[in-house]
């Protein structure tokens, strides 16, 4: 088996990728992060430390976009990830980079105030979050318009981003009955059986969830 990936089950940006792998049945090794050892190696392969990180053949490939959009380009399935149009390309790539800077990173703000060892900047951090939130939501109700997913009518590198991002933002700061375009689109993301398995394989790492996981998903 050529293909190793270094995750987690509980991550975001490590379910990005799993849904990637799992959406055309490709085949690989599952290095688990809690496994002994498997820090170790991953920052032989990574020197900053972080996962997910794909390991193909004798060839290193980190950052969740890269390694979706080499998954695209050298292992491709029935789903592929980025259109052929230029175009239509760029407007994936736009969707994908907003889940992952104004959605999920606008998130963890609160989430990383939450597991230093004195949170007491917490209800700023949230407030932070939830502003952020806010403005992305209202974006993303309008740029949906009459989107099955992110970036048209197909599945895509954007909504491999977008599901883990809305997923946990909504734990976060809960996405209003103001906003029911994405509602509706979340919704669509935890149907989809490869986003479906990356939620239950998570589940029993609730608790590492600093906020407190709500009892719902």
């Amino acid at each position: 088996m050529s293909l190793t990936l270094y995750a987690h089950p509980f991550s975001s940006y490590s379910q990005k990728v799993l849904i990637a792998l799992w959406e055309n049945g490709t085949p690989f090794a599952y290095r688990h992060m809690e496994e002994p050892g498997a820090g170790e190696e991953l920052v032989q392969l990574w020197p900053i430390g972080k996962f997910p990180v794909l390991l193909d053949g004798s060839s290193t490939i980190v950052e969740t976009s890269i390694i979706i959009e080499h998954l695209d380009h050298y292992h491709p399935g029935s789903v592929r990830f980025l259109p052929e149009d230029p175009i239509d390309a760029l407007e994936v790539r736009l969707l994908d980079r907003f889940f992952d800077q104004h959605v999920m990173n606008a998130a963890q703000v609160a989430v990383n105030e939450s597991l230093r060892q004195t949170a007491d900047r917490l209800d700023e951090a949230k407030q932070t979050s939830a502003a952020a939130l806010e403005r992305a939501y209202s974006w993303l109700e309008r740029r949906l318009a009459d989107r099955e997913w992110a970036a048209g009518n197909f599945f895509s590198l954007a909504d491999c981003a977008a599901a883990p991002s809305l997923f946990y933002a909504d734990w976060v700061h809960p996405i209003d009955s103001i906003f029911p375009k994405v509602r509706a689109y979340r919704a669509r993301l935890l149907a989809r059986p490869s986003f479906c398995r990356a939620v239950e394989e998570g589940r029993r790492y609730r608790s590492y969830f600093p906020l407190g996981a709500p009892d719902r998903d």
